[in-house]
């Protein structure tokens, strides 16, 4: 086999070992508010516990291989996951700090495997090629929570949560399947202009994180003008932000291949996507649906709530989502291919701290002020995105001159 088709099997193989893993987690992700109504702090805990961690999976990456710490973080999210089987609260909060450090040496070792397979003609697709695969987790846990859950008020998670345990299980194993191809020090790449600047890209990614893997479910969950079918609707939810995932993905990483000026396109049309959808959620999603659990009474939108631009609005966040994501990897791939390891951990890092502020904060505020704080750091980063595209540009025109 050819080393260009051993580092393509490699990425796919990536991609379906991620797809496992979140297939189980993406789910639980939209569906802890109803098991679990404090799964915000969970959530927050986890993403805090990953922020400090990417400081040192760099390290034990380099030291023990990124395919064993793919295996060893698993694990980690496999315990997780068990303890729905019998939930109390101080297994849920132990095990969010383990996962934590779990999704450090996960995504840390994603990095370094996606860079080490990929070349300057390869990183956009080999990344549009492993988002997709990922996202398509997004589908087949949320059609289950739509089908077992349609109009139901009571839920118990214990045989959903064994069920998917199992997935977590074939990921860890999946990982020994691929083949390996034949620092500078996190402090030194951070105070890089190019990473300050995409630092806010970065930090913005955060925030949508949190607000379509957690907060926008359970918006619409909470919104009493769908009824009975609101629960279900987390479910639908979940599986139209994959579809958005998928095909940002697909488009974006596989049929565009114009490398030199796409980045820019993509991110801008993220930003716009991403507006469009914020609007439509300020008209359509009660004002203190997040905040549900501290209010006995709900605010009327300003449109009568339709499921059909909910729907609308859930592709939209996953469209988006894929285009910052996709050209975050795309342009830390070209500026950092030497450093591929901290630059992904510094990416992790700063990403998982704004997510893990973003959901301590989202069960208190109101969705207008959450709304606007993403668009306020969304502009930002788009514009710093920009000026470190150009300077990468007039890089590589000045090696070729």
């Amino acid at each position: 086999m050819r080393m260009a088709d051993v580092r393509t099997y490699n990425v796919v193989i990536l991609g379906i070992g991620f797809l496992l893993i979140f297939t189980a987690f993406t789910t639980c992700g939209n569906i802890e508010v109803i098991i679990f109504p404090f799964f915000f702090y969970s959530l927050g805990i986890i993403y805090g516990v990953f922020s400090f961690c990417n400081v040192l999976a760099p390290t034990i990456v380099a030291i023990i291989g990124p395919q064993f710490t793919m295996f060893l973080s698993g694990v980690l999210y496999s315990g997780y996951i068990a303890v729905f089987i019998i939930l109390s609260t101080w297994s849920f909060y132990l095990t969010s700090v383990i996962i934590g450090i779990g999704a450090a040496l996960l995504w840390t070792a994603q990095g370094h495997f996606l860079v080490e397979n990929s070349d300057a003609s390869t990183i956009n697709r080999n990344t549009g090629l492993f988002w997709a695969l990922l996202q398509c987790s997004m589908l087949f846990g949320n059609l289950y929570v739509y089908f077992d859950w349609k109009g139901k008020t009571e839920i118990s998670g214990n045989m959903m949560c064994f069920i998917i345990s199992y997935f977590y299980f074939i990921h860890t194993l999946i990982f020994f399947f691929t083949s390996p191809p034949p620092l500078e020090t996190i402090l030194e790449i951070f105070k890089t202009k190019t990473i300050l600047l995409l630092s806010f890209c970065m930090a913005y990614s955060g925030l949508e994180l949190s607000f379509y893997s957690g907060v926008y479910g359970t918006c619409i969950g909470a919104t009493t003008h769908f009824g009975d079918a609101a629960k279900g609707l987390i479910g639908i939810s979940g599986i139209v932000v994959g579809i958005g995932e998928i095909v940002g993905g697909g488009l974006f990483g596989l049929v565009l291949k114009n490398n030199r000026f796409r980045r820019t396109s993509v991110v801008f049309l993220g930003m716009v996507v991403h507006f469009v959808a914020f609007y439509l959620i300020f008209l359509n999603i009660p004002d203190d649906a997040p905040v549900v659990f501290q209010t006995s009474s709900q605010h009327k939108p300003y449109l009568l709530p339709s499921v059909s631009i909910a729907l609308l609005c859930s592709f939209l966040l996953g469209l988006g989502d894929s285009c910052f994501n996709t050209q975050l990897y795309s342009i830390l791939g070209r500026a950092f291919a030497e450093q591929s390891t901290p630059a992904f951990a510094i990416f992790k890092f700063i990403q998982s701290i704004f997510a893990a502020v973003a959901f301590f904060y989202s069960g208190y505020i109101l969705l207008t002020w959450q709304l606007l704080v993403m668009v306020v750091m969304g502009f930002t980063g788009t514009l710093c995105f920009f000026m470190v595209e150009r300077m990468q540009n007039m890089s590589a025109d000045t090696q070729e001159y």
